[in-house]
This record gives C-alpha cells, structure tokens and sequence, in this order.
C-alpha cells in the first residue's frame, strides 16, 4: 500500500496535469487510500473531472468530493436563464428524445425527471446540463423503461466485457432481473470498473446498472 503522504502528491500532480482542472483552489487530504477533495471549482464540470482525475491515480481506492462551484461574479446566471439555456441545448441534441427529459432549476442545482429508452440517452441529459455555466449539481431522477431486450443479455454483457483489453473479465462476473444489471468482483483501478459499466449499460434492453466491484490495485 502506498503511503498516503506519496499518494497525496501522486492526486495533486493529477490535477496539477488535468487541462480540465484549475487547482489552484483544490485541497487534497488523504486517509488510507481515500482522498477528500476540498475547496472550490468554477463549474460544475470540472468539479467532475476533478473527481475523476482523482480516481484514476494508482492506490485511490475512494474519493469523497466536497468541492464547491463557486462562480466568478460575471458568470453567474439567474434560475431561468440556466433554464433557458437547457431547453436550447435539449433541443439541439439528437441523443436525448424530443420532450423526453424535463428539467427544474433552484438556486443553480438541476434536477432532471422524465423516461427515455436508453441508459446512454439518460447521461447525455445528465452530461449536458452539468456542462452549462452557472450549474451548480444535478439530481438525474430520468428513467429508463423497460424495453424488449434479449434474452441472452448476461452472455452479451460478458462477451463485451471480454472484448476490452482495458478489463480482465476473469475477475468480474454479473447477475440480472429484467433488465437490472449488478456487477460483482475485483478490478484494479476506478477506470476499468468504470469502462465495465460503461460496457454494461451499452447492452440492448439494459435498464440499469449497479456496479458492486471492489477496486484492488
């Protein structure tokens, strides 16, 4: 196990590195391989990549994110401009349904409701809006229904895991219920437990996904 002083300079060099991130207000703690983040961010995006960052250091086994946006005075948007301005985009985007996704804004935090078909089209909504200037968190309550999906959606999932040189599908293996997926074993890094997600929700009738892998470097 690295010791938590090294790990601390492996994050902050992380950020330090991420184009994405400014850290310059961005404090780092870290305790037996889980970091905190603390500190503030100038949107709501790149609180995100700093999370993210964060988590594909080798040894972070957990990260718990208590950034803060905090925007500079020109740049801050009232409830219905941020509105306005999710509507435009929804528009404009071919992977969210026309009216599928509804959006409520109060006090620079979305929360997003409505059904869509797929888990991809439910994160293009949850990935627009936290790219908007002035939002502060997102709240993604969108659904996804259930769709006719094969039934042969275990052996599929598997195959794709199998397919990615970034996993070793030895170590994981899934479980199902109409179109609930769970992911159980042992990856190495945040970044191979997320492309097996991400591999996971691609599947066709796939509603959901639950990962329960545990990260052991």
């Amino acid at each position: 196990m690295q010791l938590d002083k090294e790990l601390q300079a492996d994050v902050i060099r992380e950020l330090e590195w991420e184009p994405k991130v400014d850290s310059a207000n961005i404090g780092v703690a870290v305790d037996r391989g889980a970091v905190t983040l603390t500190g503030h961010v100038n949107t709501y995006t790149e609180l995100i990549a700093a999370e993210r960052a964060s988590l594909r250091v080798y040894g972070v086994l957990a990260v718990a994110n208590e950034l803060v946006v905090k925007l500079a005075g020109d740049r801050t948007r009232d409830d219905s401009d941020i509105a306005l301005a999710i509507s435009n985009q929804m528009t404009w985007t071919a992977a969210i349904p026309h009216e599928a996704v509804k959006a409520k804004v109060m006090h620079g935090w979305v929360t997003l409701e409505g059904q869509v078909d797929w888990t991809y089209q439910s994160e293009a909504a949850n990935k627009l809006v936290r790219g908007l200037i002035g939002v502060k968190g997102v709240t993604n309550h969108v659904i996804v229904k259930p769709t006719p999906h094969y039934k042969d959606v275990k052996s599929k999932i598997s195959e794709a895991l199998h397919r990615q040189a970034q996993i070793d599908a030895r170590r994981i293996w899934l479980t199902t219920d109409d179109g609930h997926v769970t992911l159980h074993g042992q990856v190495s890094s945040w970044s191979e437990a997320s492309a097996a997600r991400q591999a996971a929700e691609s599947a066709p009738g796939v509603t959901k996904v639950d990962s329960q892998l545990t990260i052991t470097p």
